[in-house]
């Protein structure tokens, strides 16, 4: 049990976190606006959990204008899609211990 548990990553033990690369693991990037109303969390949660997932190197960020209004779209990063999935993976033989 401690090798699965080994397997965990820290980054990843937040509810926000965890849906944040959870939507962009599936649709590969996403802006502010979508991630804050799909993942129903107010603007400095996000931006913080954005920041930390940013600085680990598993998620990027674009600026741009749209209509003469910022817009910043995030991408899950490869290495931050790896490391997703060894932590889901984990979770998934830890689960099915028995």
């Amino acid at each position: 049990m401690k090798t699965i548990l080994a397997n965990f990553n820290k980054a990843f033990e937040s509810r926000v976190r965890l849906g944040i690369m959870s939507v962009l693991a599936v649709s590969n990037s996403m802006d502010f606006t979508g991630l804050k109303e799909t993942l129903a969390v107010t603007d400095g949660n996000l931006a913080s959990h954005l920041r930390a997932l940013e600085e680990a190197g598993y998620i990027t960020l674009e600026k741009s204008f749209i209509n003469r209004k910022p817009n910043t779209k995030y991408t899950i990063t490869e290495q931050g899609l790896e490391s997703f999935k060894s932590h889901l993976q984990a979770l998934e033989e830890l689960i099915n211990k028995k």
